[in-house]
């Protein structure tokens, strides 16, 4: 699911800003073997801090937004765990060309937010749900197009094949979870407005991609999540 409609200015052009620096994780703790204890035993863990307010949004925000849920699927290749990710067509009305994960609106039939990311994913990029197996569920986000956005963190397991909807996604593209939950990797930039308004929102380049925006900030959630739980163990 993209997470802006298009953006009326080009992200890519925003100045990059000082940001906090934040330590490396170590290999062990990118493996479907973490990931899955770091679910099964959760360690006490902060979201992203410099957009916490959108993960605990009150009260008010919860009733004039739209629900949905996106997958965030990880898929094992002999080089290390891959993100799967999503980039909608150019000719798209809204977040045309935008790096995103599959998912969308809940729907009245969804039962929750795995069921509603379930049936977009088979929607959007074809992967049949008996290959995806559910690994946990991250904090809800409201983005700033008023979506109360909960991310599903999955394993898509051997024998998954893509067949996407070409009316909708351009192209379905795997990145390094080590790229990923790299700090160093992240830029921190700033919108100014011509209201004198501020904005920050982070973006990750990746080859030819520019992930940013909501999709970037689930990511970097992700990133404290296993650091907090590689942390506890070490303990």
């Amino acid at each position: 699911m993209p997470v802006h409609h298009t953006a009326a200015f080009d992200p890519k052009a925003q100045p990059v800003v000082p940001g906090a620096f934040l330590p490396g994780l170590p290999p062990a703790s990118l493996t479907l073997a973490h990931i899955r204890q770091a679910f099964s035993q959760p360690a006490p863990w902060e979201v992203e801090p410099l957009f916490a307010q959108a993960f605990a949004p009150g009260r008010a925000a919860h009733a004039g937004a739209r629900r949905a849920a996106v997958l965030m699927p990880l898929v094992q290749r002999t080089d290390g765990l891959q993100v799967l990710f999503t980039r909608r067509s150019e000719h798209l009305h809204h977040h045309a060309g935008q790096v995103s994960f599959p998912g969308g609106c809940i729907e009245p039939g969804d039962a929750d937010p795995v069921a509603a990311a379930l049936r977009e994913t088979g929607e959007e990029i074809g992967v049949d749900a008996r290959f995806v197996r559910i690994l946990g569920i991250q904090p809800t986000l409201l983005t700033t197009t008023g979506f109360l956005m909960t991310p599903v963190v999955a394993e898509l397991e051997t024998g998954f094949h893509v067949r996407a909807q070409d009316t909708e996604v351009a192209e379905v593209f795997e990145v390094p979870l080590s790229v990923l939950m790299d700090p160093s990797r992240y830029e921190l930039r700033h919108l100014q407005t011509q209201w004198g308004h501020g904005r920050y929102f982070y973006a990750i380049p990746w080859e030819s991609h520019f992930i940013w925006g909501a999709t970037a900030i689930l990511m970097r959630n992700f990133y404290h999540f296993l650091a907090a739980s590689f942390s506890a163990n070490m303990r």
